[in-house]
């Protein structure tokens, strides 16, 4: 790519593909020069350094998520929107594994204020709406379904239900289930 074509944008989404294609690990200033063509200082005036670099590959990872999210659950309610919310996680991580590695970091307070982490939240929250959950109650269920859907998903990553059957694709299917029936009886405030 020639030096004149650099950007912040073009910098940071070379860092997700570098990330997707060789692992989160080999993000760094030097590999993405080496890939442009450049010195790694003439990086410097684009990103600040390694952890603006990974702040913002955070930061597109989940605008591109979003997108994906609100696509799936549109026009949808119930364990229906549950299952496209949770298979537009997995599908996500799946094709870009080292963008998926980047929204599993802490995020920093300017990803946490990003228009991205504003949407997806936004959309947890409107899918989430969807069950007779009372609103004092939407952050636990957010936590829960979190919970589940990154660690299924950090756990097949690891090839961690590779060694059993039946296949994990029968339980993805049996905890959107389960997370479905808990988000439909969840108790009323203080009833724990």
């Amino acid at each position: 790519m020639a030096r004149a074509n650099l950007t912040s944008a073009a910098v940071i989404r070379a860092a997700a593909d570098l990330a997707d294609r060789d692992g989160f690990d080999a993000v760094t200033l030097s590999a993405l020069a080496r890939g442009f063509g450049v010195q790694t200082a003439s990086l410097y005036s684009h990103v600040r350094d390694r952890s603006a670099l990974i702040e913002g590959v955070h930061q597109l990872a989940l605008g591109e998520l979003a997108d994906r999210i609100a696509l799936a659950i549109g026009g949808r309610s119930g364990q229906e929107a549950l299952t496209a919310f949770a298979d537009a996680h997995r599908d996500y991580a799946r094709q870009f594994p080292g963008r998926w590695t980047a929204l599993q970091r802490p995020a920093s307070p300017a990803t946490v204020r990003s228009e991205g982490a504003g949407r997806v939240a936004a959309l947890t929250l409107a899918m989430l709406r969807g069950y007779p959950l009372p609103e004092s109650e939407l952050v636990h269920a957010t936590r829960l379904l979190a919970a589940t859907v990154n660690g299924f998903l950090a756990l097949r990553a690891n090839d961690s239900f590779a060694h059993r059957e039946p296949a994990a694709g029968l339980s993805w299917l049996r905890a959107l289930e389960v997370l479905d029936g808990a988000f439909r009886s969840w108790p009323t405030e203080g009833k724990i």
